[in-house]
């Protein structure tokens, strides 16, 4: 597999070999699928509370007597059905959205991410990239002549500077090839991948 290899103009150069194990995979849209939603849920904090008819505020006195008004009977105000009364099934900061992915599964996954971002041409390859000081205007304006907008960059190691400018922009995010999550793969429109990450994620995955 070939993928395409790019210079700090953005213009298409001599093509990279890639492993095809790991680039050249088939589309598993069910696999994929199945790992963005794993790793979203597993990112999920558990911050919801809800209260129930015990939780809620509220006196036990009986609202009226049972027979003889004509309404309908009632025990007491947090009922579900009354306003401001308990949930029936309230949401629980202890509930589990944890989901299961074995390790064979997620890296076929990832595998078949590469693979789909190359074949789209979304996936690109840079001898390197770096910027001579931590700002924020200096690496817009290099991405900006590369053509660039919503981009995931994958570096070998984390240059400060890279890091440190690109926090500032909403549509650009640097990692390290570890860190490379199905979500950021699928999200972002352009992958750029350094020639030394590349190495380390044929290493990781091959």
């Amino acid at each position: 597999m070939e993928l395409q290899l790019l210079n700090e103009q953005g213009q298409a150069g001599a093509g990279v070999a890639a492993a095809d194990t790991v680039f050249g995979r088939e589309y598993n849209e069910a696999l994929i699928h199945q790992i963005v939603v794993a790793y979203a849920a597993n990112a999920r904090s558990g911050n919801r509370k809800q209260k129930d008819r015990e939780e809620v505020s509220h006196t036990t006195k009986k609202p009226w007597r049972q027979k003889g008004t004509g309404r309908a009977r009632a025990g007491m105000s947090s009922s579900p059905l009354w306003r401001g009364g308990g949930r029936i099934f309230p949401n629980s900061p202890d509930e589990n959205f944890s989901h299961k992915v074995n390790k064979k599964m997620f890296r076929a996954g990832i595998c078949s991410i590469y693979s789909q971002l190359a074949r789209e041409g979304r996936l690109s390859v840079v001898e390197s990239l770096s910027i001579d000081a931590p700002k924020t205007k200096l690496l817009s304006q290099k991405l900006q002549g590369m053509g660039l907008e919503s981009v995931l960059v994958i570096t070998d190691t984390l240059d400060e500077n890279l890091l440190l400018a690109s926090r500032n922009l909403p549509n650009v995010l640097v990692v390290e090839p570890k860190h490379a999550d199905p979500m950021s793969l699928v999200f972002y429109k352009k992958v750029l991948v350094t020639k030394a990450a590349l190495a380390k994620i044929e290493e990781m995955y091959a």
